[in-house]
């Protein structure tokens, strides 16, 4: 109960508390975003066309004014009154209505989402990265970002249109919102782009939900039979270990995005069934050998061994069917298609204790080829951690299949994963 002495509290109107409702809310935005709102707020409650810097401005002397009415007469002004001053002084009041609250949520709104797909947009993603970034350093916690395109999206709209693209376009952001948690954000902010900020989430949890959205869009593209590899690709980027600066983040995110893309373009043309840049198994030493170029030789091979999970999370991106090359006379049947990495920085680090490094040419499901100047040190089973650009590093256990001198003096090792 209030002292008896104590003055009573002013007693608000309606609209004066959907204008002190709207002061917190553009205490939230940056000013690109509240001049938009405030653009589409005074044509609203008065009529009047100003451009966004003006919005600003007339908002911000509304402000000023009530501070110095307060002042002079010695009590609190309602906002409303120095609005009504400020708009009434510069000629710009015209017919001033009342707001509601439900229209000042639909401006809220329209200034925040992208009207086609209902996501957050650009300009907000910009702003609310900056705070939850501000927030994870703040109270050390992690912020991964995951920035998605479709692949392939530009043929979709050649061959179909544009109103088939848009269609897309709301399954992509359909199946972002049906993948996050009640804590992550989702904003489309470009043509066919779109991110997520995951607060609080380690690059595995990361990882595992993009693939998982991806493998979710791929199957709901399925009824459609575009004919058309779309595909939703992805690159993502954890605070801190990627970087602590916001563009730092943006920039590693797209990096990885583009890495990914070129692997599926690489698959969409081994399916096709032209010829994939990537090396061809080593024959092993008790491989047969071919005594002249007209014999064909088949070398039967078993199937690949168990993955350990960490390789299969590398696989995700890289599964492809079984193929049969022919090298020199010889058939090679090779159950899952390798991904070239030769002209990457993949590397892996090998061993325990006193690590070692060997640079990753080419992965698939079921192995891994390093290469290395020193092949003397792998022994037959060893551990490693790969730094592959399309994913986070991952611990695997690997068994040695093959060794290999190349030209260039560096020995070529073909590893199979293992559980």
């Amino acid at each position: 109960m209030a002292h008896s002495g104590a003055p009573n509290p002013p007693r608000w109107s309606a609209e004066e508390s959907f204008l002190e409702l709207l002061t917190d809310t553009l205490d939230t935005m940056d000013r690109s975003n509240r001049g938009q709102f405030l653009q589409r707020f005074f044509r609203t409650i008065a009529q009047i066309d100003v451009t966004e810097t003006q919005s600003v401005e007339l908002w911000d002397q509304a402000l000023a004014s009530k501070r110095e009415l307060s002042e002079s007469m010695g009590k609190n002004v309602a906002l409303q009154a120095a609005l009504l001053d400020v708009l009434a002084s510069s000629g710009q009041l015209r017919l001033p209505i009342l707001m509601e609250y439900e229209e000042l949520r639909k401006l809220q709104i329209t200034a925040t989402t992208d009207p086609l797909t209902g996501l957050y947009n650009r300009r907000f993603f910009d702003d609310y990265f900056e705070k939850e970034l501000n927030r994870s350093i703040r109270y050390n916690h992690k912020l991964a970002l995951v920035v998605f395109d479709l692949h392939r999206f530009k043929e979709v709209n050649d061959r179909f249109g544009h109103p088939q693209g848009d269609a897309l376009l709301q399954m992509a952001a359909s199946t972002l919102r049906k993948s996050l948690r009640t804590s992550d954000y989702a904003f489309r902010i470009g043509g066919d782009e779109f991110a997520l900020l995951l607060p609080q989430t380690e690059t595995e949890q990361a990882s595992v939900l993009s693939r998982r959205v991806r493998a979710a869009y791929s199957d709901s593209l399925e009824p459609l039979h575009l004919g058309i590899s779309l595909a939703l690709d992805f690159g993502l980027a954890v605070y801190p270990e990627d970087g602590e600066l916001q563009e730092v983040l943006i920039r590693v995110a797209d990096e990885r995005l583009y890495q990914l893309k070129n692997v599926t373009r690489t698959q969409a043309t081994a399916a096709a069934g032209s010829e994939v840049p990537a090396p061809v198994e080593a024959k092993t030493k008790d491989a047969p050998t071919v005594s002249e170029p007209a014999a064909t030789q088949v070398t039967p091979q078993a199937a690949p061994p168990a993955a350990s999970p960490a390789a299969a999370s590398i696989a995700a991106a890289v599964e492809q069917p079984p193929i049969a090359e022919e090298k020199k006379g010889i058939v090679e049947h090779r159950h899952w298609e390798r991904v070239s990495l030769a002209n990457t920085h993949a590397y892996a680090l090998i061993g325990e204790g006193v690590e070692r490094t060997a640079r990753v040419l080419d992965l698939g499901y079921g192995g891994i080829a390093l290469e290395t100047s020193r092949p003397e040190e792998f022994s037959e089973s060893f551990h490693a951690v790969l730094h592959v650009p399309i994913l986070p590093p991952v611990r695997v256990n690997l068994t040695r299949v093959y060794k290999k001198q190349g030209s260039s003096g560096e020995t070529r090792i073909g590893c199979s994963f293992v559980t």
